[in-house]
């Protein structure tokens, strides 16, 4: 099995980045007070500032996606970058000639995660934020460390604290993960739904530590959401997939996968698709001005036979037996996955089945 290094998969995203822009939208270098800068005649004052949003991790495999969505609703996206070699190569494109220009803007702003007033600063002027917390483990082989999860933790406090104190900033849609659902005490069939919270022992216990990390960031963001005063949506997604995920996502998908024989075997092995994740998350920040509120578990399969796992191995490159368990699965006695919030959330645009 292959791993894609720190290094390669920065420049694979970077590429898709590039890919993305190209046909959507011009990158503006400016600091994060300028305003934004749009061919032909400008909207008002007040819907402008409406149509301003800021993404973290705006290059990984979601936050492309999610980018790529808020360009097509009419939106104009602030994409916070930490190194600036990444500023540079977008950069490069904008000077090259490579971007067309487009109603909708992307402007890239260095901040850093571990700073609330430098986060607070790229927030000025948006009216929300989506954090997509995508993080890697710095030896690139393990996946996701123990210490990761504490570094997860620190900054979804980081961009909820900057949330908060940013007048600007109305809403916050946070990237969570199925998995800060469903790792429990399962006794008997049950369902797992948005109330569900996963059991902290456990993953401790379990060395579970992608989960260990997207329980405690998630439960932090409430906190600070509970006294800052802005109205937060979490999404819980199941394994994101979709093109080239695995040479793009390759880290977290090792990790999330850490468990998965117990996971298939309880019936709780679930996938999503990129983009209609992407979907998902500005559907949701766009109710959030009427009654989307709270969490929000997002699937589109869960993996139920051994044909639908062996398709998922050939998929991520993962080894089939990290994936199969070894006792017998009877699935009438396995618990259920719901995601009918979300699903009656996003009828108004498609339909899907709302329980498995």
């Amino acid at each position: 099995m292959g791993i894609v290094c720190p290094d390669e998969s920065k420049r694979i995203e970077i590429k898709e980045f590039r890919r993305m822009l190209l046909s959507n939208a011009a990158v503006h270098r400016t600091k994060a007070s300028d305003e934004f800068r749009n061919p032909g005649q400008l909207p008002s004052a007040v819907a402008l500032e409406d149509k301003k949003v800021c993404v973290t991790s705006g290059v990984s495999f979601l936050g492309i996606a999610i980018v790529n969505q808020l360009l097509l609703r009419g939106y104009s996206v602030r994409v916070i970058v930490e190194k600036q070699e990444d500023l540079e190569k977008l950069r490069e494109m904008e000077i090259s000639g490579e971007m067309r220009q487009s109603m909708n803007t992307v402007e890239a702003v260095m901040a850093s995660l571990n700073d609330v007033e430098s986060l607070s600063q790229a927030f000025n002027g948006c009216r929300g934020v989506f954090h997509t917390a995508a993080f890697v483990d710095p030896a690139g082989l393990s996946g996701y460390s123990k210490s990761m999860a504490e570094v997860e933790v620190l900054v979804s406090k980081n961009v909820t604290q900057a949330c908060a104190i940013t007048p600007s900033i109305r809403n916050c849609v946070l990237t969570s993960s199925l998995l800060a659902c469903v790792w429990q005490d399962l006794n008997s069939s049950r369902t797992i739904d948005h109330d569900c919270w996963s059991d902290e022992s456990i993953c401790i216990n379990k060395k579970l530590w992608y989960a260990l990390g997207k329980l405690k960031a998630e439960r932090i963001a409430w906190d600070v959401a509970r006294e800052g005063g802005f109205k937060l949506a979490t999404i819980c997604p199941g394994l994101v997939t979709g093109p080239e995920f695995l040479s793009i996502s390759s880290t977290s998908t090792i990790a999330y996968l850490k468990g998965a024989q117990e996971m298939f075997r309880n019936g709780l092995l679930a996938t999503v698709d990129v983009n209609k994740l992407a979907v998902a998350h500005v559907f949701v920040f766009e109710e959030m001005k009427n009654t989307a509120y709270g969490r929000y578990i997002s699937f589109d399969q869960v993996i139920i036979s051994e044909e639908e796992l062996e398709k998922l191995a050939r998929e991520t490159g993962i080894d089939i037996r990290m994936m199969r368990s070894n006792s017998r699965t009877n699935f009438s006695n396995c618990s259920k996955l719901s995601n009918a919030k979300l699903c009656r959330l996003m009828s108004a645009i498609h339909r899907c089945n709302s329980e498995f």
